[in-house]
């Protein structure tokens, strides 16, 4: 991807989100521009006009990390977009080509016997491990179930950025499918800084801008996030409605890769729900059962 593009369009649009009054600034009159104006975060940040300037147009590189830091404070970034600005900061120097872990090519990556292990032990809710494209790598029983559209439809290529955008049967598995749509777009962006080189994912972006206005729509925005914690709401065809727990764990033996597991609240529906769900998936021939009622 284009490192000065990138930089320049993160910034615009981070500038573009803070209003004067966040800034602890007057707001004047006759602003031309949302959010702050270039010298307004220049002032913010401690530098000049001019070197803002320079940074916003894409210029990162031998940026120091003080001056990035300052600029992240000007910008009240969070801290996945403090790290997406580092990385930026990095392809523009060429230091992360020596700093970036090794990535595996999910074509080409297996699991290796012991965490297969690990996942098949998780018996009471679905884990899986995915890298930053958000391909399905690895999973438990429970998760094969649990993704069964996923797997149903071979265009998805068992990763759910497809799924989420090309598949007519996303919208119902994502009750709340704007948000779906906001953190896999977010989950892809952040990949896209920490990864810049990665061909791979330059072809799934260029694939689904192609082929959805939504997805198009959503990379323009340029959010990052990190994607740790949580709950989200689904619609499983086999049980019916699941509101589950997540929690998204890095693996320090196999960098770029993300292990989650989902869980149920303890006595609720939706740990009912797995609970249908996992007896589904170990008679993989019995007829996909009917929601309860209700669902």
């Amino acid at each position: 991807m284009d490192n000065q593009a990138e930089v320049r369009e993160f910034l615009t649009s981070r500038r573009a989100k803070i209003t004067p009054e966040q800034a602890g600034l007057p707001a004047g009159s006759r602003r031309r521009v949302p959010g702050l104006r270039r010298s307004e975060v220049a002032a913010l940040a401690d530098v000049s006009v001019e070197y803002y300037a320079k940074l916003e147009r894409g210029s990162l590189a031998g940026v120091s990390p003080a001056v990035l830091e300052a600029v992240a404070r000007a910008l009240q970034l969070d801290d996945a977009e403090r790290a997406h600005l580092l990385h930026l900061a990095q392809a523009a120097d060429g230091s992360d080509v020596l700093t970036r872990p090794r990535r595996r090519a999910a074509r080409r990556w297996k699991p290796h016997p012991s965490l297969q292990w690990t996942l098949d032990a998780v018996t009471e809710g679905p884990a899986f491990v995915r890298n930053g494209r958000m391909d399905l790598l690895a999973v438990n029983r429970l998760a094969r179930a649990f993704y069964a559209d996923v797997y149903a439809d071979l265009h998805n290529q068992e990763n759910l950025a497809r799924f989420t955008f090309l598949s007519p049967d996303a919208r119902r598995f994502y009750p709340d499918w704007d948000q779906a749509a906001d953190i896999t777009v977010a989950i892809l962006r952040t990949e896209a800084g920490r990864n810049p080189h990665d061909k791979d994912l330059h072809d799934l972006v260029g694939e689904l801008s192609t082929r959805s206005d939504a997805f198009r729509t959503r990379w323009g925005a340029h959010d990052v996030r990190h994607h740790g914690t949580g709950f989200k709401r689904y619609h499983h065809a086999a049980v019916g409605e699941l509101t589950l727990a997540y929690e998204g764990l890095e693996m320090a033996a196999e960098p770029g890769l993300t292990l989650t597991i989902y869980t149920a609240e303890p006595a609720s529906s939706s740990e009912e729900g797995l609970r249908l769900l996992a007896s589904w998936a170990a008679t993989p021939r019995a007829p996909t059962p009917e929601p309860h009622a209700g669902d």
